[in-house]
């Protein structure tokens, strides 16, 4: 990497600089993309799946075999408690590339047997090839499972990858780098630049015109932007953007599981969760009762030291996160929210430059308040009363996103009726976050394009060729 600029890497629990990362220049990802190409041409390009795919088996045992330098990692960027890395992050993030070699080993294609006019025979067949090389763009929230979860399946197809984690959380994706060279992928399959989005890595990435496809999670406006530089050239995107998703509970709901279920997806990851729950739609008569009991267990999250077994909430990201998610803090009052919990910053002994918010819950707000309309990404939620069915379903479509929603009822006719009525990429009944990685993933409107996971990740991973053959 040539001398450049460099920025720095902090502990959201303190504030605290662990690391200073150097910032790619144009020149740093133009030799990426380079590498990329090279290998896409030379060793990796021959490559049989059978190959790939026991290449892929040696990703997971290695990432398994350090296991616990990749969770020191991924807490000390993003601060998240120990227990909820240990059990999703980092797992998750090594069963991605198990999910796709599993899948590229039995993934068939289409044969046709077609007449002719002279009374012969054609074949048509399908294969798929590789897309090429692809620039994955990642976020900060889930930084080694949503990295992997495009990595991998790239990968698994025979693509190469010029990679970019968000500037806060760059450790995981420079110790993969590690893990691919210890387990013999060829130079040139994986590349890693840092740096920033507009004048930056990013930039310089997905405007690259040796760049073929562009994967990105993160924001609806950097969505737009990406799609923007992608139309240059025709390259395809895959883009899980925003969301404002909606819980919906009514009035037959098991009270205990919808409380316990909906605190997870308010206040998971410090509500740092695209798939996370900011709207909450009640049936007025279980309301109060529902209420009541949410808000005593948002009160239950313990915060103190991510390393600790003992804490169920971290901070948030960033220092500019955390002002931009006490800014709706603040608009809430103004607007004349009540504020049933929470609402503002805890007092964290030991951590007190740390990044940190409490999780909070208003009522009394219009559908048309930021607060209720805007994503925040924080651990708030806005709980808002309905009397019927067709109600909450106006209520929880009454958004520009449509990412994901849960359903919390006993009513099979109602979960399956009111489930697709939402305009979203993912909903749950009675459940939040249960992801089974062969199906469909992405969103709605502002929410996203395309459709990754199982399959449909091929369709973006792949191009597919048509032979025809006269027999």
């Amino acid at each position: 990497m040539r001398a450049g600029r460099s920025f720095e890497d902090r502990f959201p629990a303190t504030g605290e600089v662990t690391a200073l990362v150097q910032e790619s220049t144009a020149d740093d990802v133009d030799a990426a993309v380079t590498a990329a190409r090279k290998a896409l041409r030379g060793p990796w390009g021959r490559m049989s799946v059978p190959e790939r795919i026991a290449i892929l088996r040696r990703i997971v045992d290695e990432v398994n075999r350090r296991f616990d330098d990749f969770l020191r990692a991924e807490i000390l960027d993003t601060g998240k408690p120990v227990s909820l890395a240990r059990q999703i992050d980092i797992p998750r993030g090594a069963a991605n590339f198990a999910v796709f070699a599993d899948l590229i080993a039995t993934m068939g294609t289409e044969v046709f047997q077609t007449p002719t006019p002279d009374r012969a025979d054609a074949l048509n067949y399908t294969i798929r090839v590789p897309r090429g090389v692809i620039a994955v763009i990642c976020p900060w929230n889930l930084p080694l499972l949503l990295m992997t979860w495009k990595v991998a399946p790239a990968l698994a197809c025979g693509n190469t990858v010029v990679v970019k984690p968000s500037e806060e959380t760059p450790a995981t994706a420079a110790l993969l780098g590690e893990v691919m060279n210890a387990v013999g992928v060829p130079p040139g399959v994986y590349n890693v630049v840092h740096g920033f989005g507009p004048g930056s890595a990013g930039e310089f990435l997905t405007s690259h015109p040796d760049v073929d496809g562009i994967t990105f999670t993160g924001e609806s406006v950097t969505g737009e932007a990406i799609m923007r530089a992608a139309a240059t050239g025709v390259r395809p995107v895959s883009l899980e953007l925003g969301g404002k998703n909606p819980g919906l509970v009514f009035d037959d709901a098991d009270l205990d599981a919808a409380v316990e279920g909906l605190s997870r997806a308010c206040f998971s990851n410090t509500g740092q969760v695209c798939l996370g729950t900011e709207r909450l739609y009640v049936q007025r008569g279980i309301f109060e009762a529902f209420v009541e009991r949410f808000c005593e267990r948002a009160k239950r999250f313990r915060f103190g030291d991510p390393f600790s077994n003992e804490t169920t909430l971290g901070p948030l990201v960033s220092q500019v996160h955390r002002e931009k998610v006490l800014s709706f803090y603040d608009m809430a009052r103004r607007e004349g929210a009540t504020v049933l919990v929470g609402g503002g910053v805890p007092n964290v002994p030991g951590f007190v430059s740390g990044y940190w918010v409490e999780p909070t819950v208003w009522t009394g707000l219009p559908q048309s308040s930021p607060v209720v309309s805007d994503e925040i990404f924080g651990p708030c939620t806005h709980v808002m009363p309905f009397d019927d069915e067709d109600e909450a379903v106006a209520l929880a479509n009454d958004t520009r996103y449509g990412l994901a929603t849960s359903i919390w009822t006993r009513d099979v006719s109602r979960a399956h009726r009111v489930a697709s009525r939402i305009e979203v990429g993912v909903a749950w009944i009675n459940c939040w976050f249960l992801r089974d990685l062969r199906t469909p993933f992405g969103g709605a409107k502002r929410s996203g394009v395309g459709r990754e996971g199982g399959a449909h990740s091929l369709e973006f991973y792949t191009e597919l060729r048509n032979i025809c053959v006269k027999l």
